[in-house]
């Protein structure tokens, strides 16, 4: 089980506002001061640096998403007049667009949060599965597991053999990837007629760049005895949030700040809603003022087990564009499949459609045969609202057979008058 980084962690929800409304207003006044593209963003608005003291003033800037900084840089080379010329820059990093990304610094505890939760530190034997190149995972990745005293062995992009090889001579005990290449890594050791479990010593992961599904989880934990983590970043601002072994939602870094957006106004949701995965980085170089990842996801405001102050994200629901408003909320896709999950063979469709000026969520069900259709709909509209915020306006049981295999989760019939 991982301990704490820094005190930061388990700091009051009031001082870390304050800690980190202050680095926010000396960000905006450098920014200001050094930076071309934000004295012109600020003048254009008519605010001054000192309108933006706390990171309640935040949305009174644009969201700058991939698209718009990629515009940007373009423009204005390199880094789209969003840094401080006059800077050391120790990497530049590059990500398909191209975007030019200038390394924060060392003093940037980058990553080693999230390592800190997955239990590495001194003793342990790292292996790095991401790429050492001109994009920023594999020495981001690094820089983070030596921060915590980890050993790392940069594997990189190797083959699953020679991983398998490293892993062996090495006696790695944790490793830091995609789950996808792990699960290569352990079947191209069972194909060498090696017993991963008993034959080597990893014993924790910690995943980033795609999802870690439940059920690989479930077989990394109880058939290999690996410890599963998952971190959430971005490389235009670095880590944003990661897992603790309480495992119930990812916590914010405290080098960000991280809003709840509506993709089409730029302004904040209401508290656990879903919506935009907005992000800025508190740091001197690179004034990128809330970045729109693109991500959906909702804040969990409860206190977590593991003694951590910060809110959490509930996980990564989709992207902007996979989902549908209602009422004011967005409704994802992988929602729906989570509430799915949770009633085994159950087929869910919904269907949003208009009266007057009020919203209609209707959920289609096909339920297995025999089911007590009036405690499924109890039990349905109760894990629909835990899950996806809204409440369901109609539950309609329909036929087998009667929503194809093929068939969208969300169905947006709404005519607009």
């Amino acid at each position: 089980m991982g301990g704490f980084f820094d005190d930061l962690e388990t700091m009051s929800r009031s001082d870390r506002e304050a800690h980190q409304s202050r680095r926010l207003a000396g960000m905006v006044r450098l920014g200001y001061e050094r930076s071309s593209r934000i004295r012109r963003i600020l003048d254009g608005l008519g605010l001054a640096p000192s309108d933006i003291q706390t990171i309640q003033d935040l949305p009174k800037l644009p969201v700058i998403n991939r698209e718009r900084l990629v515009e940007l840089e373009a423009a204005e080379p390199p880094y789209g007049g969003l840094e401080d010329p006059s800077a050391p820059v120790e990497r530049i990093f590059t990500s398909p667009g191209p975007v030019y990304e200038p390394h924060l610094g060392s003093d940037d505890p980058l990553w080693a949060r999230a390592y800190k939760a997955a239990g590495f530190g001194p003793g342990d034997i790292a292996l790095n599965a991401f790429s050492y190149h001109m994009v920023a995972a594999g020495l981001t990745f690094h820089g983070g597991l030596n921060r915590v005293g980890a050993t790392v062995v940069p594997s990189g992009a190797s083959t699953t053999q020679q991983q398998v090889q490293l892993i062996r001579d090495l006696k790695v005990t944790g490793y830091t990837g995609t789950p996808s290449f792990l699960m290569a890594i352990i079947d191209k050791a069972g194909e060498l007629g090696c017993d991963f479990a008993k034959d080597f010593r990893v014993r924790r992961a910690s995943f980033a760049a795609e999802p870690l599904q439940p059920s690989l989880r479930q077989r990394f934990e109880s058939k290999f005895g690996i410890d599963t983590y998952q971190m959430y970043g971005a490389t235009e601002v670095g880590d944003v949030a990661y897992e603790c072994s309480a495992k119930k939602g990812w916590h914010l870094c405290e080098e960000v700040v991280v809003e709840i957006v509506d993709p089409a106004t730029g302004q904040c949701v209401k508290p656990g809603g879903l919506g935009e995965v907005v992000v800025t980085r508190l740091n001197s170089m690179f004034f990128l003022f809330r970045f729109g990842t693109g991500d959906l996801s909702s804040l969990i405001e409860e206190p977590c087990a593991c003694g951590r102050t910060s809110y959490r994200l509930s996980g990564i629901a989709g992207r902007v564009g996979d989902a549908v408003k209602v009422r004011g909320m967005f409704v994802a896709p992988s929602q729906v499949k989570r509430v799915s999950e949770g009633f085994p063979g159950l087929v869910l469709q919904l269907v949003i459609t208009r009266s007057g000026h009020k919203d209609i969520l209707t959920a289609r069900l096909e339920a297995k045969a025999g089911a007590d259709e009036a405690d499924l709909k109890t039990r349905f509209e109760k894990t629909f609202q835990e899950v996806c915020t809204v409440r369901v306006d109609r539950v309609e049981f329909v036929p087998p057979g009667s929503i194809p295999a093929d068939a969208k989760p969300l169905v947006d019939d709404r005519e607009w008058t």
